[in-house]
């Protein structure tokens, strides 16, 4: 059943209704501290500011209170109301969601933490420019992952599933270049070892936004379209799928 033909308004218990809607409130609350854990540990990297990567790294306990919390919230919902139907896939969708935010938080963490020892260590600039294109792309995803949860828009998901494989196309392309450089300088490798793993988990913060765009779809739609090639999914189909 689409989600659009049952909405959450219409129970009689007027309690319920404000429980559903405060698990996407407090996820959403989530998902702006998480989007700002990225922006800011990629801040302190480009702008050398180590006094922010240790800001990014501490709070990351805060964004793991937040998903302890959710879960929380998400068990007492299933305990007490034995939601059905969207109402059911709702409450699965935010705990999913939850804890693939919570994966983002801890790549943000990485982040700063590699940032960190880049700025201590006085080591330049190299691999800025491929940390600077990628880390925009994927924080737009996440944004645009967590505008589609808020919306129940299908179509901006599809997009995202599909825009997955371009940030994988570039992750694949900036580590080629970091190789090369290495290999051409040693005394570059502790700091390109660094950048890398900065890519890797800027890759995986892409990686967990179109997870979050797929449950949007599992949401409104009631389709699991997880391990499904993005050539195979037909956004008209999808969208007609009651």
């Amino acid at each position: 059943m689409d989600i659009s033909s049952d909405i959450h308004s219409q129970h009689i218990s007027r309690q319920f209704n404000q429980e559903l809607e405060e698990l996407k409130t407090h996820l959403m609350a989530m998902g702006g501290l998480v989007e700002k854990q990225v922006q800011d540990a990629v801040t302190a990297l480009l702008e050398g500011d180590s006094a922010l990567g240790r800001q990014v790294v501490e709070n990351d306990r805060a964004v793991n209170d937040m998903q302890i919390k959710i879960d929380a919230e998400c068990t007492q919902v299933l305990a007490r109301r034995q939601p059905t139907a969207s109402d059911l896939r709702l409450v699965l969708a935010v705990i999913r969601a939850g804890s693939d935010l919570e994966r983002i938080g801890d790549e943000a963490s990485k982040i700063a933490r590699n940032a960190c020892e880049l700025i201590d260590g006085d080591n330049g600039s190299r691999g800025f420019v491929e940390v600077r294109m990628i880390s925009e792309h994927v924080r737009r995803m996440v944004r645009d992952a967590l505008t589609s949860f808020a919306r129940f828009d299908t179509e901006l998901a599809l997009k995202l599933v599909h825009e997955d494989e371009q940030v994988d196309n570039e992750y694949q392309s900036a580590m080629r270049s970091l190789m090369t450089f290495m290999m051409e300088d040693a005394r570059s490798i502790s700091p390109v070892l660094s950048l890398m793993w900065i890519l890797r988990a800027l890759e995986r913060i892409g990686d967990h936004a179109n997870n979050l765009a797929e449950y949007v779809v599992y949401l409104v739609k009631g389709m699991d379209i997880r391990h499904t090639d993005p050539e195979d999914l037909d956004a008209e189909a999808i969208s007609r799928r009651d």
